[in-house]
């Protein structure tokens, strides 16, 4: 069945239902193309989203991107990001395949629409002014058969007529003659005519208008099929991508199931790990002695050679409190002798007795200031770290995992540097330049024998500083492994050691006298002195890295007046130009010296600090 035979005569039904099709065509393609605005909307926040989401460190500066927890939000983060990909992969599809395709394809089908019903209104109009003509003749006909008929009668009247001359008689006759031969003309007209529309009407009705008929029905299929194609495109979009979708939700999931919270415990030790030996117990330190006695040679206070008795110097300093505050307390004031007296260093030397040598003095000072002073060959912003080329500024544990990525980092670099020495045929270098230099003399055409100096020169420079780098941080990995396994041993060794009784003040002088005596040979026949001894402070094998300053280290300005009141401060004027003796520790206060004489902490934030 077709709209030629069937609808022959609903020309205006088949215009409107056409041009509803080509309409319902261009709406499909609106909507697609509003579905792509809100497919690359969505895209686009979710790509915004997880940019704001994602660590803005890289991966190997970020400590937190070793744990399991990090490493699979930021793999939620990544599939999420490639769903959001697939999202704008559906809008594009979408936008070109559909959008663009249909729209292309609804004005090719305007136009042909047009064609064909101005072809159809041609050959309507054309059948309309042949009707227009038969009725015209059939007019003339008409007309002329009722002036023959009249003529004739007129003839017939006159004929009859007694009155009516010859002549009268005859013109009539030869004027209805004449209307009865206009009257045949027009009736063959009129017949020729009639068959002429006849045969035009049949045309249009049978053959002219049913072939457009039937190129507007192959049109209206054909667009109804594209259209659903173009349905289809719709959910084929999405179900190009839903492999994908699913490998990125399989990814989500991989990525939950991957969070592993021994791992992640595992990797909080690993980073922070000190290698510190843990703090030992404190002494009880007994004060009322030289209260209660006389000075003697069995005193607690003043041992058998008159000199003061230095308490546990440095050892109390290397232990680490992990749970104190790095604020200290307000600096007291200096000694008159220019040193910090005995309250700024914890656990340090006590206050010098009246008679004592001052030289004597001032050398436990020094030996007591020595292990807090920090090393000052890199000295960065005043606040920062000091960073050192062997990681010393690090806890050992730290220290020792930096120099063994270090090493790696130069064997590997060595490595490529050897494979590629190896690679381009020199593997002996000295030999492979002389086996090169013997062939570009004897073919001076293959090349320059001085032109492969410079690069053998420099592979070889390249190997031997990476052989020296290798040496130098393997040296270091040996004494940093070294000393983690000391401390390991000195805190297992503590552990393992039972705990003193509680010591007790002694209730009077004789009891602290007999009790100090025997501590104190017990002290001198138990424990002799060594380099791991009770007394001797830890920061002996890092000596090399303090330095005791004997100069200023920078120069610093007062940015505002500072009374200086409290003990231990010294007063400075807005604008003075002062000397940095020591860095600010932490705390908000630094040592500085005035140029009229004198040393004191004053506040960090009044101080515009310029280092040497």
């Amino acid at each position: 069945m077709d709209w030629g035979t069937e609808l022959w005569d609903q020309f205006e039904v088949l215009e409107r239902h056409t041009q509803w099709g080509l309409d319902l065509l261009d709406r499909y393609v609106k909507f697609v193309k509003e579905r792509t605005e809100v497919e690359q909307a969505y895209a686009k926040q979710l790509r915004s989203l997880v940019k704001k989401y994602l660590p803005k460190r890289p991966t190997k500066d970020d400590p937190e991107s070793k744990f399991s927890q990090q490493q699979s939000f930021v793999q939620l983060l990544q599939e999420v990001n490639d769903f959001a990909g697939q999202r704008e992969l559906v809008a594009e599809n979408l936008s070109v395949r559909v959008c663009l395709e249909l729209a292309k394809y609804s004005q090719e089908m305007k136009q042909e629409r047009k064609m064909h019903f101005q072809e159809g209104r041609r050959a309507q109009q054309q059948l309309e002014n042949g009707f227009k003509q038969l009725e015209s003749s059939k007019r003339k006909f008409e007309r002329d058969c009722r002036e023959a008929e009249k003529a004739t009668q007129t003839a017939e009247r006159l004929d009859q007529d007694i009155n009516a001359t010859k002549a009268d008689v005859e013109k009539a006759k030869q004027q209805a003659h004449l209307r009865s031969h206009m009257a045949e003309e027009s009736k063959n007209e009129y017949a020729a005519q009639l068959q002429r529309f006849n045969r035009d009407q049949a045309h249009f009705y049978f053959s002219q208008m049913p072939q457009i008929f039937d190129k507007l029905q192959d049109m209206d299929e054909r667009r109804t099929t594209r259209l659903g194609t173009g349905y289809g495109l719709l959910s084929g979009a999405e179900l190009q991508v839903v492999p994908i979708i699913a490998k990125c939700l399989e990814g989500m999931k991989v990525a939950a199931d991957a969070v592993d919270a021994k791992n992640d415990s595992q990797v909080l030790i690993e980073l922070h790990k000190s290698g510190f030996a843990r703090p030992s117990d404190v002494e009880f330190e007994d004060f009322s002695q030289p209260m209660n006695r006389a000075p003697s040679d069995s005193s607690l206070g003043t041992p058998s050679d008159g000199r003061p008795e230095v308490r546990g110097t440095g050892r109390s300093r290397a232990k680490r409190w992990p749970f104190s505050k790095k604020n200290k307390p307000r600096p007291p004031s200096l000694s008159p002798l220019g040193g910090p007296p005995s309250s700024v260093l914890p656990n340090g030397p006590p206050s010098p007795r009246s008679g004592l040598d001052p030289l004597a003095i001032l050398s436990e000072i020094s030996k007591s200031v020595k292990p807090r002073l920090a090393s000052f060959r890199s000295l960065r912003g005043g606040r920062g770290a000091v960073v050192t080329e062997d990681f010393s500024h690090l806890p050992p544990e730290q220290q020792r995992k930096r120099l063994q990525q270090q090493l790696e980092e130069r064997n590997r670099e060595l490595q490529k540097e050897v494979d590629q020495s190896a690679g381009n045929g020199i593997l002996d270098l000295v030999e492979a330049l002389k086996k090169m230099k013997d062939v570009y003399e004897k073919t001076p055409q293959m090349g320059d024998p001085a032109s492969l100096e410079p690069q053998i020169t420099e592979t070889l420079r390249n190997i031997e500083r990476l052989k020296l780098e290798v040496q130098k941080y393997e040296a270091w990995l040996a004494e940093a492994e070294s000393r983690v396994l000391s401390n390991r041993g000195d805190s297992l060794n503590r552990h393992t050691r039972p705990p003193d009784p509680p010591a007790s003040a002694p209730p009077d002088s004789s009891s602290n006298s007999n009790s100090g005596s025997q501590e104190n040979k017990e002290s001198s026949s138990e424990e002799p002195p060594s380099e791991d001894g009770q007394d001797t402070p830890i920061y002996t094998e890092f000596d090399e890295d303090f330095e005791e300053p004997t100069s200023p280290i920078g120069q610093c300005v007062a940015i505002y007046h500072f009374e200086g009141s409290s003990e231990g401060t010294i007063s400075m004027a807005e604008g003075e130009d002062l000397s940095l003796m020591e860095e600010d520790k932490g705390d908000g206060w630094t040592r500085v010296r005035r140029k009229q004489g004198g040393e004191g902490y004053v506040p960090t934030s009044y101080l515009r600090v310029m280092l040497n």
